[in-house]
Order: C-alpha cells, then structure tokens, then sequence
C-alpha cells in the first residue's frame, strides 16, 4: 500500500498508485506489460531531447547535449525515460509515490551504472522543499492523478525561470476511449485492463488553462500516433489521442 505521508498528498491517488506499484517487476521487460511505453519512449526522448535543446541553446546532435541540465521526471515509474536522460548528460531526478517502483528504478540503473537521484516522494513534498528544475516532465501521469489543476501548479513551481514544463497524456474524446480502453486494453492486450479511466482524460485546453494559472505560457504542442505498418510512434498534428505540450516559465535565471 502507498506510504501514510505519501497517501496524504491530495494529488497522489492511492488506487493509480497500487495498481502500478503491482506492475514493479514489469518496468524492464520490453515484451511485457509495459511493451507499448518502451515503443513510446523513442518519440517523447527525442521531443523533449529538442525541445531542451532548443530552450538551452544545445545541439541535439551532440551528446552529452543535456549535460548540467537538472530535470525532475515525477511519476518515473521504473525510470524508462529517467535512463535515456541520464545517458544524454542530464542530472535526472526520479520521483514516483510507490516505493516498489522506485526500487525497480533504483535497480536497473545500478546495473547499468547510471547515477540517477530516484526518490519516493510526490509533487508537493518536492515544491514544499524548494526544488527547482530546468526541466519538470509529466509524462503519463496526468491522467493518473487526483486533483490536475493542483498537481500542474504544485510541477510548475519547480519550474526554473527560463525553464520547461513537458507533460505528455491523453486527450478525452470518444477516439480517445475507442482507442486506448476499448482498443489498448481490451482487444490487442498492450496495457492490463484498468490502466485509464476515460473520465480523467485532460483535453490540451484543459491543460493549457491550469498550465496557465499555474504562471507558464505554452510554447508547443503535438499529437502523438501509433504507425502500425512501421510499428512505432511518430509525432502527427492529430491531437484526438495521444499528444504533449510544452510550456516555458518567462524571465531569466
């Protein structure tokens, strides 16, 4: 079960957190349960690999190319994208409220030599104590929280000035609930049944609204698709499922 002081964070919801924390021992496995998030990977590393790149004047092409660059990953799970990060020269903070998770985290980098600063611990405990971040990513977990308004704003304050804010999730349309649940979960088997619940879903105007009371102004936006003929994800300018946005903090450090 979630840990008291985790369990207390208004936007850590216990049952989200349970039913991943019970996925632990499947992080890794690229032909298991998280099968589909390991082909997600290449397209969101390389979106936010630019998108920092771009902000921090660094060429992509050249790796390390995020050296020096801190960036919070919160809700890491067993750090799929906290690897990649680390590996582009990124001083990578992994959070996710299930112990079990981050101890898969812990693990797997130990085994492939990465320091990666994995804690267990939520959006609030990390604003409360006055972290700020280059870079704030909330990757697929939007849609896993209790209250998104508070979640974004308690993100956004970690938020460096100059800094990125990089969330990817689902849009809430009847596409959406065809493809990810009916599709996803129930006909081709990628996710365990019960991985999302339609209902909350966040539309990009949604979450540009509480991007922008939470004090950042959106500088990108695009569609996610799944190309079932190359077996892979690509970026599309259908935003009807899948998609991530970006929003910057204006001023300078």
């Amino acid at each position: 079960m979630v840990q008291e002081s985790i369990h207390s964070d208004p936007t850590v919801d216990a049952a989200e957190v349970d039913r991943f924390s019970r996925l632990a021992g499947e992080w890794w496995d690229h032909r298991g349960k998280m099968a589909v998030l390991h082909k997600f990977n290449p397209v969101r590393l390389a979106y936010i690999r630019d998108a920092a790149c771009r902000q921090f004047g660094r060429d992509a092409a050249r790796p390390p190319c995020l050296d020096a660059l801190r960036i919070l990953d919160i809700g890491c799970g067993g750090g799929i994208l906290c690897e990649p990060l680390a590996r582009l020269g990124a001083a990578v903070v992994g959070a996710d409220p299930s112990p079990a998770n981050i101890e898969a985290a812990r693990l797997h980098a130990a085994g492939n030599g990465l320091a990666i600063d994995y804690r267990t611990t939520a959006a609030e405990a990390l604003a409360d104590a006055g972290e700020r971040f280059d870079v704030v990513l909330a990757m697929e977990v939007v849609e896993h929280v209790a209250d998104v308004a508070l979640f974004m704003c308690r993100c956004a304050e970690m938020v460096k000035p100059g800094g990125l804010m990089i969330t990817a999730t689902i849009n809430r349309t009847l596409k959406s609930f065809a493809l990810t649940i009916v599709g996803a979960e129930y006909v081709l088997r990628w996710l365990p049944r019960g991985t999302h619940q339609w209902d909350k879903f966040v539309t990009p105007n949604e979450l540009e609204l509480v991007l922008a009371q939470a004090g950042l102004q959106v500088t990108a936006r695009t569609g996610v698709i799944y190309h079932p003929l190359a077996d892979r994800w690509q970026l599309a300018t259908d935003l009807d499922v899948n998609y991530m946005m970006t929003a910057e903090r204006l001023g300078t450090g």
